[in-house]
């Protein structure tokens, strides 16, 4: 009896060890003097965003990224002008955080740290 409830509590740590899904932590940060609408991220096999982002505001999200390609991004300006942008490419298994800036009168910044190494 006493070698079924070790066997049991091994079974079940083993399971717990393994319930681990990898995911992308991902921030966009608004650090323009305007606010920003309409914002879009789209990544390999889904997408996500926020209908507006203040000036000095973060929005978080995470997400589990399936197959493969490039992160791509949209937003309207303050003044209602529609921009694109390609971030950096992710593949399935990756793990880490992606931080997005929104800059003034350039490209926002994309910065991608794995935490697993791929």
């Amino acid at each position: 009896m006493q070698f079924q409830k070790a066997a049991a509590l091994f079974l079940l740590l083993i399971a717990l060890a393994g319930c681990r899904s990898r995911y992308i932590a991902t921030t966009i940060t608004n650090d323009t003097a305007s606010p920003v609408s309409v914002v879009q991220v789209d990544y390999p096999s889904a997408s996500f965003g926020t209908q507006s982002l203040a000036p000095g505001q973060t929005f978080s999200y995470r997400f589990k990224i399936q197959g493969s390609g490039p992160v791509k991004m949209t937003w309207l300006t303050a003044d209602r002008k529609e921009m694109h942008v390609n971030g950096p490419t992710l593949s399935e298994g990756q793990e880490g955080q992606l931080a997005i800036h929104l800059r003034s009168n350039a490209d926002p910044t994309f910065a991608f740290t794995s935490i697993n190494g791929r």
